[in-house]
């Protein structure tokens, strides 16, 4: 018995021991990065802002000084989508707003001036503020009126700032938000590039894709029903010919923010993993990820180096979200292949078990018989088609339908395309299955059927007729119902 008590005294006493350990890590990390306010700045700087994707370089000064921040708050009608508009309120002109850089230390003296033009009165709250509302109590202006205040950066991190003027959700879902990195005096390490996305929705009348000036919806923000999910602002504002562009073997830092107002991101880099992870913004890292998750209102910061050439695809691995409400940019990587990580296809053969048959995805309503469709215009179709095209071919076709090599045939002036005297209409409703001639190569492989209605299945093939070099040319939804009703 008082071997078992003096064990048990033992025991108490190495947990005590371990517990005041702990304290005295936390204490002491928590004095490492406490910040001596008291200490005075020298000298002062105008900050350098910049639009996304691109961040402005690394305050060069060794010690601490005034930034003094100037931003204007502009509401202006932009590109939401291809054929879709939408007034956004912003902060520098852009969705998101401009970047912010400074250093832990630092005395940011903040000006914001209203633009004279604008209908409503506003603010900012930025996340890096100690201070009443992140700053949003001493700025709120009327249009036409401009206001000041000061900060010290006491924390270092990646901090979301945001217009908290009532009601504070429209304000965000129309726009206002951005990101202001407060980094060590002494900067991040050096990487070859430094790159800012961030997630947002928007709430519009109409659904994804449809045509025409959108306004705010209110009741799908309550509801949290986004039609759109984008990445800087956009559909496409960072990917396709906009898409950010490196070179093998080079080193990637992103400024990931989500602007929300609602949704948590689930952010990856398809065909890359996060060598180092600054988890939620903060000075906690990570390593070896695969996902992070990104919550509304805050940031993360992704580092990894590109080791292959292609195109890295940067989502929402909510993944609907990515591919069918615009959640995606794109890193266009240039160089050298590299079999030593990466081979690329080695060998292709068909597989096909017993009782396979082509697979039909249902994406749209079949149209009766009976129906009658109100036809188009060339500029609506393609349109549309452009919209039906990304969600559905581009993953097998690539985007500027060149298809992938012994893979998937190329759409671009496609001898096999033009030949064909429905011109592509039976593919699409019926699939194709087993080898085919395209342009000189042979392909063997399986298209489901992708169960479009009449009228996408016009929009569709009007956009890669006139877009891929096929012909130009209007396929009508009745055309599609004529050779539908052949089947």
């Amino acid at each position: 018995m008082k071997s078992f008590i003096a064990n048990f005294e033992i025991y108490i006493a190495l947990i005590l021991l371990t517990g005041i350990g702990l304290l005295s890590s936390c204490a002491t990390d928590a004095e490492k990065y406490t910040l001596d306010y008291n200490k005075e700045v020298t000298g002062e700087i105008r900050a350098t802002l910049t639009d996304a994707p691109l961040v402005p370089p690394r305050i060069e000064a060794k010690h601490n000084t005034k930034v003094i921040v100037e931003l204007e708050i502009i509401e202006k009608t932009m590109r939401l989508a291809d054929g879709v508009d939408y007034t956004f309120w912003t902060f520098g002109g852009k969705v998101p707003g401009k970047f912010i850089r400074v250093r832990q230390g630092d005395l940011v003296e903040f000006h914001l001036h209203n633009h004279p033009d604008n209908m409503l009165p506003h603010n900012i709250d930025l996340h890096a503020v100690t201070g009443p509302g992140g700053g949003a109590e001493a700025s709120l202006i009327a249009p036409g009126k401009s206001a000041q205040f000061s900060f010290r950066a006491l924390n270092q991190g990646l901090y979301v700032y945001h217009c908290a003027t009532a009601p504070v959700g429209m304000h965000i879902a129309n726009g206002m938000y951005g990101l202001i990195l407060v980094e060590p005096l002494e900067g991040f390490p050096p990487v070859d590039h430094e790159f800012y996305v961030m997630q947002s929705e928007f709430y519009t009348t109409g659904r994804f894709g449809e045509k025409g000036h959108q306004d705010f919806d209110m009741q799908k923000a309550l509801d949290e029903r986004p039609d759109y999910v984008v990445m800087n602002g956009a559909v496409g504002a960072s990917s396709g010919e906009n898409a950010m562009k490196v070179k093998v073997g080079e080193t990637v830092r992103l400024y990931m923010g989500n602007g929300g107002p609602n949704l948590v991101s689930s952010f990856h880099v398809i065909g890359e993993i996060f060598d180092k992870v600054y988890v939620e913004g903060g000075t906690l890292t990570n390593h070896d990820l695969q996902t992070t998750l990104v919550p509304a209102g805050g940031s993360a910061i992704a580092e990894f180096k590109c080791e292959v050439p292609g195109t890295l695809h940067l989502v929402d691995h909510s993944i609907f979200r990515a591919f069918n409400k615009g959640a995606l940019a794109q890193i266009k990587v240039v160089g050298d292949e590299n079999h030593k990580v990466f081979t690329g296809k080695e060998k292709e053969e068909v597989y096909l078990p017993e009782g396979s048959s082509i697979q039909s995805i249902s994406s749209g309503k079949q149209t009766s018989s009976d129906e009658v469709i109100e036809e188009k215009t060339l500029e609506e179709r393609l349109a549309a088609g452009k919209i039906l095209y990304n969600q559905n071919c581009m993953a097998c076709h690539m985007e500027l339908g060149t298809g992938i090599a012994g893979t998937f045939p190329p759409l671009v002036n496609s001898d096999y395309l033009q030949a064909l005297p429905d011109k592509g209409i039976s593919v699409i409703l019926n699939g194709l299955q087993g080898e085919i001639l395209v342009n000189g190569e042979k392909f063997n492989n399986i298209m489901p059927a992708v169960s479009l209605n009449d009228d996408q299945v016009a929009s569709i093939l009007t956009y890669i007729h006139n877009n891929f070099d096929n012909g130009d040319g209007l396929i009508k939804a009745a055309e599609v119902k004529e050779w539908r009703n052949k089947k």
